[in-house]
């Protein structure tokens, strides 16, 4: 099971997922979560929109722009808040 994504250099610790091809393009969805403390630097990162995207563990690169986005709270500046992300990144052509 994977573990954690890097998007440009920020890694990020996922609980859930998932990879398939749309169209032979790389898509993949991941569910993580977000502390109060980490969402500044989460939403200024996500803001981007395009990313250079890695998964070490299955050895998987690509330049990807988000497709799907949710989170499950919209107020994390209060502290001890934690949220969870949905975000799904498809794979663009340079």
């Amino acid at each position: 099971m994977v573990k954690e994504i890097i998007l440009d250099d920020m890694f990020i610790k996922v609980n859930r997922y998932k990879k398939e091809k749309v169209n032979d393009l790389h898509l993949i969805s991941v569910v993580f979560n977000v502390t109060s403390e980490d969402y500044h630097d989460i939403a200024t990162l996500l803001y981007r929109g395009t990313f250079d995207v890695k998964v070490p563990e299955q050895d998987l690169r690509f330049r990807g722009s988000i497709h799907q986005y949710s989170t499950s709270i919209t107020n994390l500046y209060e502290k001890g808040q934690v949220g969870e992300y949905k975000l799904s990144l498809l794979e663009v052509l340079n």
